[in-house]
C-alpha cells in the first residue's frame, strides 16, 4: 500500500531534507519504490541528489499548476528506485498563486493521485503556509525532525495545531508518525535535556533512534549525494539505517 509521508518542521536548519533523502534513500535500497516530492522553494533535496536546481526543464511548480503531467516532471536519481520531483525557487511564487485556486487546499493531492510508487516523501518549505498545508492534505502522516538544541521545542505547539486542523477539516487519515531528535551532540547535557524534554510530551510517538552530529552526513549533500553512497560506515549512515527501520515497523 502506497504510504505519503509529510516531513515537516517550520524551523529552518533542523535536518529536514537530510532526514527526507536519506530515509527515502535506504527505502529505496531495500527494494521500495520511493519518490521524494521536493516542496521547499530552496530546492535543497534537489541538489541534494546531485540535480541542478537552476537548469530543471520543468518543475513541482509547473506540475502544481497543471501545466505538466507527472511523468514529465519526475527525474531519476544516482540511487536506484529513488526518484524525485525536483523544485527550484520559482516554487516560492505559487504560495501568492494558490490563493486564487479552486481548492487550493487540494492541488498537491489531486498531482499525486497517479504517482505509484511505495513511499512518497514530501520535503515541506520551513513555514505552514499553503504549501504545507497541501503536502499536509496529500499526506497519509507527518515525519517531524528536532533538533537537539535551546529553542527546539518552540514552534511545535503550534505545528501540531495545524496538523490538527487538517486533520479536522481535509484529511482525517492524517497521523503524526513520530519525532526524531537530528544533530544530537552525546558530549553535552544540553542534547540529553532537550531529548528528554521531547520524551515527556510527545511518549511513544518519539522515535528511540537518535541522530547524531556527523561531519560526512553533513558533507553528503554537497557530493549530490545519500550518506548511504557518500560513507556507509559513518555514525549518520548507520543512525538513518536504523530509523528507516524503525519507520518501517510503525508503518
Amino acid at each position: 500500500m502506497r504510504r505519503i509521508i509529510a516531513v515537516l518542521n517550520q524551523k529552518g536548519g533542523v535536518g529536514k531534507t537530510t532526514t527526507a533523502i536519506n530515509v527515502a534513500a535506504y527505502l529505496a535500497k531495500s527494494g521500495k519504490s520511493v519518490l521524494i516530492v521536493d516542496f521547499d522553494p530552496q530546492g535543497n533535496a534537489t541538489s541534494g541528489l546531485g540535480l541542478d536546481k537552476t537548469n530543471l526543464p520543468t518543475s513541482t511548480y509547473e506540475l502544481l499548476f497543471g501545466q505538466v503531467g507527472l511523468d514529465r516532471v519526475v527525474q531519476e536519481t544516482s540511487v536506484e528506485n529513488l526518484y524525485i520531483l525536483p523544485t527550484n525557487a520559482g516554487l516560492a511564487t505559487a504560495e501568492v498563486e494558490l490563493v486564487s485556486q479552486m481548492q487550493r487546499e487540494l492541488q498537491l493531492k489531486q498531482v499525486l493521485a497517479s504517482a505509484d510508487y511505495d513511499y512518497i516523501f514530501i520535503d515541506c518549505p520551513p513555514a505552514l503556509g499553503l504549501l504545507t498545508i497541501n503536502a499536509l492534505a496529500a499526506a497519509d502522516s507527518v515525519l517531524i525532525p528536532v533538533q537537539a538544541e535551546y529553542y527546539a521545542m518552540e514552534g511545535l505547539s503550534q505545528l501540531i495545531s495545524v496538523v490538527q486542523r487538517v486533520r479536522q477539516g481535509l484529511n482525517t487519515q492524517l497521523e503524526i508518525l513520530g519525532v526524531v531528535v537530528t544533530m544530537y551532540d552525546s558530549r553535552t547535557s544540553l542534547s540529553e535535556q532537550v531529548y528528554n524534554e521531547l520524551a515527556k510530551h510527545f511518549g511513544p510517538k518519539m522515535f528511540k533512534t537518535i541522530i547524531p552530529r556527523n561531519v560526512r552526513l553533513a558533507e553528503a549533500p554537497s557530493h549530490g549525494k545519500a550518506i548511504a553512497d557518500h560513507d556507509k560506515w559513518s555514525k549518520g549512515a548507520r543512525a538513518y539505517k536504523q530509523l528507516t527501520k524503525e519507520i518501517g515497523q510503525r508503518i
